[in-house]
């Protein structure tokens, strides 16, 4: 099944609902950076979204110093934003 690439209208209005997330790549990804007590608190962190990737099969590009945890999501197959990405930032939003 096919993924589509969300137009800028829709992306933007999406955007809208997500709070600290930003448009990256010129509008191609979304990105939130998300700030932690210390690092035990940000790997918990990451294990919880890593089982919501897993469950999804759509993984995020994601870094992590410290207490920082820094999320890009776009969806290759699209060759940019998709609904996808925005299931999965609300999916992390969640947590």
């Amino acid at each position: 099944m096919a993924v589509e690439k969300l137009t800028q209208s829709a992306a933007e209005e999406a955007l809208k609902g997500l709070d600290g997330w930003e448009f990256d790549r010129d509008g191609d990804a979304i990105r939130k950076l998300f700030t932690f007590a210390d690092f035990s608190e940000a790997w918990g962190f990451m294990n919880r979204v890593a089982l919501i990737a897993e469950k999804a099969d759509h993984h995020p590009e994601w870094s992590n110093v410290y207490n920082r945890v820094d999320i890009t999501l776009t969806t290759h197959d699209a060759d940019g934003l998709s609904e996808r990405d925005l299931r999965m930032a609300h999916a992390i939003e969640a947590l």
